[in-house]
């Protein structure tokens, strides 16, 4: 199933997230998850692994045209040249001379004047024909009113933290009023180990109501949760390095959810993030250098 974002470029709604997902563990990941039928693949430069996503996807054997390739630029690299220089660093680890979608990992509100100056590279990226499509992550509505009143491409994706106990209305209705997608990054509401982040995290793979849908339909939780978040036209990028459970996760399209389970999952929302607040200054998140290529 793809989704067409507001370009006209098709990306695959389910992708292999690689996020907190270790180097020597990322390439059997890949290589499984593209042989398993995933064409979309999502790191980051943060995440260390971008070498370890390429090498995967020239093991699975399946070429470079049909893998979706989407990356993010880290704040420490933010304004205009350093983010040219960011790409070159993804594109020399991944392998490829060109990306399918590079996002601004972080609205980084602080420096703003940096992300604009950073997006603005990536608008000439996208003019230059290097990557197919931009956007960003974490970005609350405040920060797109922003970004748009200082650049002229609208972002195709907004990667933001999304899944049933954390749905985010505001962001998604911000996010359709600029035909922009929105892309959830941990989904099954699984990644609830952010240091110093949303104590008293409650994981929503173990929710009574998700169970019984789950059990309804002869499917796992996570299985639940992914067709929750397609169904209501979002792409979703689950992480594993299991292979059983990224087997699993891609297995969703044999099954429909109703109107009625749609909007009981929805309703789970308890408006409490796992992970950062983007609002909230992260000075150390400048220091972090990303190595060169």
């Amino acid at each position: 199933m793809n989704l067409t974002l507001n370009n006209g470029v098709t990306m695959p709604a389910i992708g292999l997230g690689v996020y907190q997902s270790a180097p020597e563990d990322t390439t059997a990941a890949v290589e499984t998850a593209l042989k398993c039928g995933y064409r979309h693949i999502d790191t980051a430069a943060a995440y260390g692994n971008e070498r370890e996503v390429g090498e995967g996807i020239r093991h699975s054997g399946v070429d470079r045209d049909e893998v979706f390739i989407e990356t993010k630029v880290w704040v420490s690299d933010y304004g205009y040249e350093s983010t040219l220089h960011a790409f070159e660093k993804a594109t020399a680890k991944l392998g490829f001379q060109t990306l399918d979608l590079l996002l601004l990992h972080q609205p980084a509100p602080e420096r703003f004047d940096q992300t604009v100056a950073a997006y603005h590279a990536l608008e000439q990226l996208l003019a230059d024909g290097r990557v197919r499509a931009i956007g960003v992550s974490n970005f609350m509505p405040h920060h797109l009113e922003n970004l748009l009143a200082e650049t002229e491409v609208i972002p195709a994706v907004n990667q933001v933290e999304l899944h049933p106990y954390f749905t985010q209305p505001q962001v998604q209705d911000a996010n359709a009023k600029h035909v922009i997608l929105t892309q959830a990054w941990s989904p099954i509401g699984g990644i609830t180990f952010y240091p110093g982040w949303g104590e008293g995290r409650k994981n929503v793979l173990q929710d009574d109501t998700v169970a019984r849908i789950a059990k309804a339909h002869g499917k796992s939780p996570a299985q639940i949760l992914l067709r929750w978040g397609i169904s209501q036209g979002r792409s979703v990028i689950p992480k594993s390095t299991n292979p059983l459970r990224i087997a699993e996760n891609f297995d969703v399209f044999d099954f429909d959810l109703g109107t009625a389970e749609l909007n009981e999952l929805s309703g789970l929302d308890r408006g409490v993030r796992n992970g950062p607040d983007p609002d909230q200054p992260r000075p150390e998140m400048f220091s972090r250098v990303i190595p060169e290529a």
